[in-house]
């Protein structure tokens, strides 16, 4: 376990990108369905109650949501995908800002795919997925809620979607996780550590004269 991660702090929500923290140092932005427990899980490996928004209502995450973990890293939470019952001009307006900083934003380092184990793989799941294989940037994906199966339905659902994106040309890694168990928190930090730590390398490649 990584308590560095526990110290995460709220910085701001922005419906646009003109309101985002300074575009540099590291982040790792979490994607997921709105009721796949994303915010229940930045509050979980954070080890705080109320850090990430939560609510009984699918898809109230509807800007950006910046956390900052120490002056270079930070968490994004970007907006829930497909399930939200809002207005279909509303729904563009949170895919737009999402391509708008996916696209455009370069401390991006990382993505954390979140799914409910019991729904994997949705459209818009393959939709990241492709975009991070065409980018090149490195994706974690955690498998929520898997206490709502027995470990040998979870496991086999692990199993499946590795099988399923065996030949991933990217960085790819994933895990079964459980927010209301508190299960997956030490394999998730190490992931995060991983993800960090590949990116801080990269930029400093970057950084070196040839």
């Amino acid at each position: 376990m990584n308590p560095v991660y526990h110290q995460a702090k709220f910085i701001n929500s922005s419906p646009h990108l003109n309101d985002t923290p300074p575009d540099q140092g590291l982040e790792v932005a979490f994607a997921g369905r709105s009721n796949a427990g994303k915010s229940s899980a930045i509050n979980t490996l954070t080890r705080q109650n109320a850090l990430a928004r939560i609510s009984k209502t699918p898809g109230r995450t509807q800007m950006l949501n910046f956390f900052e973990i120490n002056e270079r890293q930070r968490f994004v939470d970007l907006p829930g995908y497909g399930y939200a019952k809002v207005p279909l001009a509303v729904k563009k307006k949170w895919h737009e800002l999402m391509e708008t900083y996916l696209t455009g934003r370069k401390s991006l380092c990382a993505i954390v795919l979140v799914m409910d184990v019991r729904h994997p793989l949705t459209e818009f799941d393959w939709q990241m997925i492709e975009w991070c294989e065409h980018t090149g940037l490195p994706l974690h994906i955690l498998l929520t809620k898997a206490d709502k199966l027995n470990y040998g339905a979870a496991k086999n659902t692990l199993l499946q979607v590795q099988k399923e994106l065996k030949d991933s040309r990217f960085p790819l890694t994933i895990q079964l996780f459980s927010s209301l168990k508190k299960t997956g928190i030490d394999e998730v930090h190490a992931a995060l550590d991983q993800l960090f730590n590949l990116a801080r390398q990269d930029q400093s490649e970057m950084s070196t004269p040839s």
